[in-house]
């Protein structure tokens, strides 16, 4: 697949894959704590991309700010966003929960970006903006039944979302581009380095193995930490941060297609106009032109 096919298609593939995480996480938790499951499945995506790195030999950064830069990034995406998330998770915390309120990142993107660079958002954006959070909100409400049962798990579920957002706009910013496979490998050898003290100091890091767990872990390895990840990232520098970060609007009324499908779980009138209303908010905020 040549890059330019990779960019064209790299927004639905990345929607699909970071949408279905949400409930393949629920279903990982259910058989290890959380910073066991995360310890788990950096470690197998270190793993797995070792024997790579080693066959390609790619450049690693080249000067101590490059360093700097891509330890950061994966630090707040795998062990604060993830970690913050699967604790949300573990308190009871819904996927719908945490989709819908991280879900918010490109409010808050958009409310930085301005003040911390040339990236300029027009009207049509902020338009875009609300109508996003307004269609998202819709949905989930509608259909996947968001019960946030205590401050500890929305508290978690804050921390999720303001280092997304941190993550995207310091990326947006300072982000330089890497091999994939150096910035994944280092980026997951940070997370794994931060996880497992976590998980043996805090948790009993006991496995309840089963194939709907292990179906579970190979999603998040593969699926989630591998592909989306990689997606993320490249779009970022791609593009402007506000645009990018609209995708976000998309996850979760395509989570809530992925619980039709998967689930039978049905999507009434209200939910279909709520994606519909989200979808209208990310073409805005997508194919608005921005000034600089």
């Amino acid at each position: 697949m040549s890059s330019t096919t990779l960019s064209k298609f790299a927004p639905v593939i990345f929607l699909l894959l970071w949408s279905g995480g949400f409930t393949v996480a629920k279903v990982g938790i259910a058989g290890a704590e959380p910073m066991t499951l995360l310890a788990l499945r950096y470690g197998c995506v270190v793993l797995l991309m070792l024997p790579l790195f080693l066959y390609l030999k790619p450049a690693l950064p080249n000067n101590r700010k490059a360093w700097r830069d891509l330890v950061l990034v994966g630090f707040l995406i795998q062990v604060v966003y993830f970690g913050a998330a699967y604790l949300a998770f573990a308190r009871g915390a819904s996927a719908g929960a945490v989709a819908i309120i991280t879900s918010l990142q490109p409010l808050l993107v958009a409310l930085i970006m301005p003040a911390v660079s040339k990236e300029h958002v027009a009207l049509r954006n902020w338009i875009g903006v609300l109508l996003g959070v307004t269609g998202a909100t819709m949905v989930i409400r509608d259909n996947l039944a968001i019960q946030v049962t205590s401050i500890t798990s929305l508290f978690f579920i804050a921390i999720s979302l303001f280092s997304i957002t941190l993550a995207t706009v310091w990326e947006r910013l300072f982000g330089v581009a890497h091999h994939p496979v150096t910035s994944n490998l280092v980026q997951f050898i940070v997370g794994f380095t931060f996880t497992l003290p976590i998980a043996m100091a805090t948790e009993t890091m006991h496995i309840k193995w089963s194939w709907p767990f292990a179906g579970a872990v190979f999603y998040l390895v593969v699926c989630n930490s591998l592909l989306a990840i990689s997606l993320l990232l490249m779009m970022i520098r791609n593009g402007e941060a506000t645009r990018v970060s609209a995708l976000f609007f998309l996850v979760p009324p395509v989570s809530a297609v992925i619980a039709l499908v998967a689930l039978q779980e049905p999507i009434s009138w209200l939910g279909w106009l709520g994606m519909a209303i989200a979808a209208t908010g990310m073409w805005l905020v997508k194919y608005t032109k921005q000034k600089v």
